[in-house]
């Protein structure tokens, strides 16, 4: 499914990082960790939100415990932290538990979508 959102949201780790950042033009991946309370507050909100932009948007999770090269690499110093990547190329950085609505908007923003 080269180039085209998928339905639902894909976990990324550290192996496949890059080849995911390549394979899909746009990306929205939330870095989170098992005992991160924020987290498990944006996590069904990322999961709504996949569903919802799947033939737009790809979203991802990279749990940071087991991905903590990628996390270092990138910055991410807090989370939950989301990365917008477009054709491979980070374009913004959200850090903590926002609503669904303030999300979806950031998204439409940085890809620059129909509202």
């Amino acid at each position: 499914m080269k180039g085209k959102a998928k339905i639902g949201v894909i976990q990324i780790d550290e192996a496949h990082f890059a080849e995911a950042v390549g394979q899909h033009p746009r990306l929205v991946i939330d870095f989170w960790a098992e005992w991160c309370g924020p987290c498990r507050m944006v996590s069904p909100i990322i999961e709504e939100l996949a569903v919802e932009m799947a033939d737009v948007v790809t979203f991802a999770k990279c749990n940071t415990d087991e991905s903590p090269r990628t996390a270092a690499r990138l910055g991410i110093e807090a989370i939950p932290t989301i990365l917008f990547f477009s054709q491979g190329k980070m374009i913004e950085r959200v850090i903590g538990a926002y609503g669904k609505d303030a999300l979806k908007a950031k998204i439409v923003r940085a890809f620059r979508l129909p509202g």
